[in-house]
This record gives C-alpha cells, structure tokens and sequence, in this order.
C-alpha cells in the first residue's frame, strides 16, 4: 500500500486480496453471525508498512476530531489503533476481556472529558466497538468518534458516533439459525480473535 494518508478503498481491498486477508468459505464471526467471507485484518496489519498506512489514512480521516487518546479493543484493535494512535500524535490504549466483559487493565486510564476516538480493525455489528465506546464513558471520557479498516455493516452498525473508514465491504452475515452454509451441512471456523 502506499504510505500517503489517502488510500482509495480499491487499494485497501487490493492489499486484502494480495495478503490472502480476503477469505472464502463458512465463518462465525466475533459477533456470532455466520458469512461465507471472512477479512483477516491481522494478515495485513502484520506487515508494518501496510498497518502504518492504514493508520496513516485513518488518521487523515479523523484529524479534525482533536483526538487526545486512541482506544481499542483487544485482540484484534489493538494494532490499527496504535498506528491511529500515532498519526494523530496521541497515546494508545486498550480494553480486554476479564470476566466476558471489556475493562480497562495494565494501568490504563482515561480522564474526565478526555477526547477518546475509538478504533477497531473490522465492524460487522457494531458490538465491540459499542462495548468500547461504554468502557470511555463509564470513566467520563468524551467519545468523539469511531474508526475501522473495513466496515462490513452495511452502514448500520449502530453507533451514536461519528463513524469513519477505510473501506466498505458487503458480505452477507447470516443469524446461525437461518445460515444457508449451515442448511449446506458445513461447518463454520472461527477465525477470529474473540474465541469465547
């Protein structure tokens, strides 16, 4: 990928293709749904030149927020919201699960009205990242916005803040009970990183 802060979406969906981060076949996703595509963002973010220009880009997307604090969910934010993190010249964070639900640990903290955007690789639902978002607000952070690499909502993933990314994918995500692939007789993997 290019390292300048613009990406076209074709070019982010190239690198996807060219990483073999663009899979194929029957897959559970994070949020517990079913698809036959899959986005392996760790394949791309793994190169470091591709995870600093999608935060670049990502980074040229959200300037305008006055950004003071990056947050993540871990696992699979945790990379993207770094480089997010350091485009925009501010501190990284992330939340992990500890009992089922997103807390901050490690000694991390946000403060009172700290201007906090949120960052995820992929958002399907919208879960994780509205999961964050609670985890800012619970301490009194301000969020001012959220961000992805790819956003595979279809536009409604819900969320009650600005919402900014790379690229746009329309794979179908299908309720287990209604999944053709299962009505098939395959088996969905679970690639992700929420394995619980």
């Amino acid at each position: 990928m290019p390292t300048t802060p613009t990406l076209t979406e074709d070019a982010v969906l190239d690198t996807f293709r060219r990483r073999g981060a663009l899979l194929e076949g029957h897959f559970q996703l994070s949020s517990g749904l079913h698809s036959p595509g899959y986005l392996q963002c760790a394949l791309v973010l793994q190169h470091p030149r591709d995870a600093e220009a999608c935060g670049a880009a990502l980074g040229a997307l959200v300037r305008d927020l006055r950004v003071e604090a990056v947050l993540s969910p871990a696992l699979g934010g945790i990379v993207i919201g770094q480089e997010v993190a350091r485009a925009l010249g501010v501190r990284a964070l992330f939340a992990e699960r500890q009992n089922g639900a997103l807390v901050l640990r490690r000694g991390f903290s946000l403060q009172a009205a700290e201007r906090v955007l949120v960052v995820e690789d992929v958002v399907t639902t919208g879960g994780s990242t509205r999961e964050t978002i609670d985890v800012a607000r619970a301490v009194g952070a301000q969020v001012v916005g959220a961000a992805a690499v790819i956003d595979r909502s279809g536009g409604v993933q819900g969320l009650d803040v600005p919402f900014f990314a790379l690229a746009q994918v329309g794979l179908p995500a299908y309720e287990p009970a209604r999944c053709p692939l299962c009505a098939q007789g395959t088996q969905a993997v679970k690639p992700g990183s929420r394995q619980a």
